[in-house]
């Protein structure tokens, strides 16, 4: 059977715009007949994997997202002596493997560049270059089939790429499922996106010239508790580290530790957001995941109960828990939770629970 770690995290947003849409205002969403202000789970993401506790504590176990694997072969082979147009030429027939190879750019000819965001990590880059190495020295490139073979890995020792997945349209045989599943954060009440209208002064400017601002803009801008769910399938991130329970386990504690402390960081200098979670709901076990997103169909409001919205949004929360565990039973061993209003846990509780997930497939699979 599989184990499940589950997360829930509430979060309190000051007056921010970590996360903007097309026209620069915050995300939104309309859920239980209000509206409410969304982070994407596609910038959760790509905070985590930037984040201090990814970046250090994974150190060496990170894939790279970038369409520029051509780029960096082809510089690697001019810095051992190889002519530009040779280089280039290698630098194509190896990155093809990750995908389609964008026509020369007329403004910068060396330049190999791919169609395709490609995620890549560490052992296919070594495999990639030193494929390239021996191109250089005389040896023939195998055949894309086998070119696949030598040099993508189902398989290794990318955190990030065994956590959240990659799609690779010409070699669909080294896809990786994602084991780890992060949700659109959304606030648990009623919240709209506001205006900031801003003026910016010339030090140079007299009086004399006139009193007005050199420029006036605006930004949009919101705030609220912010409601976040993770669901991570323990066994298929271990399955996709190639076996490694130590490195799964440590990837588990990175996980934790950045969604309790890292944001999207979208003006951040213009705002000074640095939220950290509020309330964190660890859970593990074999069950059907189930989101708790339903605990705020009713948009939590405001009142005189001597609450604020934090507060509110755990008190929901945990009701929804509750209900759901009443109904269709315990989602396995009992949660541990972070609760900051009361003072109750710590994330290094959080963390070190966590990782006892990792645990249950060891069990499951020596039984």
């Amino acid at each position: 059977m599989t184990s499940f770690l589950q997360l829930h995290l509430l979060t309190v947003y000051p007056p921010s715009n970590p996360n903007r849409d097309d026209t620069g205002r915050p995300k939104e969403a309309h859920f239980g007949n209000a509206p409410r202000l969304r982070l994407s789970s596609q910038s959760i993401k790509r905070a985590v994997r930037m984040s201090e506790p990814f970046q250090a504590g994974l150190a060496g176990h990170l894939g790279l997202r970038t369409k520029l694997i051509g780029n960096t072969v082809r510089e690697h082979l001019e810095q051992q002596g190889l002519d530009s147009g040779k280089a280039r030429e290698i630098a194509e027939n190896v990155a093809k493997v990750f995908g389609k190879i964008e026509p020369k750019d007329k403004k910068d000819p060396a330049k190999v560049q791919g169609t395709t965001l490609a995620f890549i990590s560490p052992e296919e880059r070594t495999l990639a270059l030193e494929l390239a190495d021996k191109a250089a020295a005389g040896e023939t490139l195998p055949t894309d089939k086998d070119l696949a073979r030598i040099v993508l890995r189902s398989a290794d020792g990318a955190v990030d790429i065994a956590m959240f997945g990659r799609m690779l349209a010409d070699n669909p045989g080294f896809n990786r499922e994602a084991a780890v599943q992060v949700g659109h954060a959304i606030t648990t009440h009623r919240a709209l996106a506001e205006a900031d209208f801003f003026t910016a002064v010339d030090d140079l400017k007299t009086r004399e010239d006139d009193t007005g601002g050199a420029h006036l803009g605006d930004h949009a801008f919101g705030s609220g508790v912010y409601y976040l769910y993770v669901c991570v399938d323990c066994d298929l991130l271990v399955a996709n580290l190639g076996g490694d329970k130590a490195l799964a386990k440590e990837g588990v504690k990175a996980l934790a530790r950045a969604l309790a402390t890292t944001t999207p960081k979208g003006k951040q200098n213009s705002y000074a957001n640095h939220p950290l979670a509020g309330y964190v709901r660890a859970e593990i076990g074999r069950k059907t995941p189930r989101d708790l997103t339903g605990a705020f169909l009713q948009a939590v409001k405001d009142g005189d109960e001597g609450r604020d919205m934090l507060e509110k949004s755990i008190i929901a929360l945990e009701e929804m828990a509750g209900k759901i565990d009443t109904v269709y039973g315990l989602a396995g061993t009992p949660p541990k939770v972070m609760n900051v209003p009361k003072g109750e846990g710590s994330l290094e509780n959080i963390i070190a629970f966590a990782a006892t997930a990792v645990d249950l497939v060891e069990t499951a699979r020596d039984d």
